[in-house]
């Protein structure tokens, strides 16, 4: 599937090969959601089944929609001599569309390599003197095999129990448990595809809002304008800040403690903050220890931090490359409250023939640019 400068290259298989030719010329249509953590990346791909395709008689002597449970689809682009991998996953349902003659569509859809994760419940699984950045690291060794490769960034809290104390133990499957693990901290988990066909990165950490930006997002701005539609919204009941209680050695008085939401990693991206509308004690952290009140803070700061957002859409053949989402991106001509840097949270692909399409969100944490200039 190419067009004008742009070619799709699908790989299948326990070890991704390119598909056949025929089946990648079957493809009509692709889209691949891909997130900053919240939520899996996941994908859909179209077929057209002529009515005398072999990939018809393939498709109904494997069972019709229940025939492909957990095959492996890797998804990437070739834009202008440069190759990026949109998605590495696992193929979990199949749905049908008929038409003349029986079935003249299918659309395969599934998840990123996270859905291998969520197949078996480990319940009951120990981890004697193991620090969550550990567990975490015990667990994604398994999936090494297909090409998995962990980075697991320890939080300040990661001490490991002492067994005679405590054995942590797994609660659910592993996607669910590492997540769980990420949440107790203010961190994130996701699978990055790439950057070769058959790997992808597991990381574990916190979000990262640093680094070289993407080209600018630039609206309002006649001929030199790349996007299609960009809009912002500016919500300061979003934002609220946490109160942690440390208890006082002798007295064991509890003693309040506000958590901003700035860290080296998740610097201000504009200048003028809104006063949080809301202040949230959260009182069960005295019964911790210091470095858990502070990771309990953190994570609640983290994730009540943003006030702007924005959403849009853009022709990547216009834009000149794929933006990325879990990076920076400027924007300009939005006006003096919303141009600046942004962090991409989340973007879907839709590709058809002669078409690339990308809707985006965005987001950060204050109004007004922190920089004079974005990189376009």
């Amino acid at each position: 599937m190419a067009s004008s400068g742009l070619q799709l290259g699908v790989h299948v298989g326990p070890v991704p090969i390119p598909a056949p030719a025929e089946l990648v010329h079957a493809v009509t249509r692709v889209k691949v959601d891909e997130g900053s953590g919240d939520a899996q990346s996941g994908f859909e791909i179209t077929f057209d089944l002529p009515q005398r395709s072999a990939l018809r008689t393939l498709f109904l002597l494997s069972g019709g929609g229940g025939g492909v449970p957990l095959m492996r689809v890797t998804l990437t682009v070739t834009l202008n001599g440069r190759t990026e991998s949109l998605i590495d996953g696992m193929a979990t349902n199949v749905e049908t569309i008929p038409g003349e003659g029986g079935v003249s569509q299918i659309v395969v859809k599934g998840k990123d390599l996270s859905a291998l994760m969520a197949v078996i419940e480990l319940s009951g699984l120990p981890f004697p003197a193991m620090p969550p950045s550990v567990r975490v690291l015990t667990i994604l060794a398994k999936y090494a095999v297909l090409g998995v490769i962990p980075l697991v960034i320890p939080s300040i809290a990661d001490f490991p129990p002492l067994p005679i104390q405590r054995i942590p133990v797994q609660r659910g499957n592993d996607l669910a448990y590492i997540r769980r693990l990420a949440g107790d901290v203010g961190y994130v988990f996701y699978l990055e595809p790439g950057p070769e066909v058959g790997m992808s990165k597991a990381y574990w950490g916190p979000e990262i809002r640093i680094g070289e930006p993407q080209p600018a997002l630039t609206t309002n701005m006649d001929g030199a304008s790349n996007v299609e539609s960009l809009n912002f919204n500016f919500d300061r009941e979003r934002k609220k800040m946490p109160i942690v209680f440390f208890q006082e050695g002798v007295s064991k008085a509890p003693i309040p403690v506000p958590i901003p939401d700035i860290t080296p990693l998740n610097p201000m991206l504009g200048a003028i903050p809104p006063l949080p509308p809301a202040i949230e004690q959260l009182s069960d952290t005295a019964q911790l220890s210091a470095p858990e009140a502070l990771m309990k803070g953190f994570a609640f700061a983290a994730s009540n931090s943003d006030s702007v957002f924005g959403n849009g859409k853009l022709d990547v053949m216009r834009y000149g490359r794929l933006l990325r989402s879990r990076k920076l991106v400027g924007v300009r001509g939005a006006g003096l409250p919303f141009d600046g840097l942004y962090y991409v949270k989340s973007v879907t692909h839709e590709i058809e023939r002669g078409a690339y399409k990308q809707s985006f969100q965005l987001a950060r944490n204050a109004l007004v640019s922190t920089t004079p200039t974005v990189p376009v």
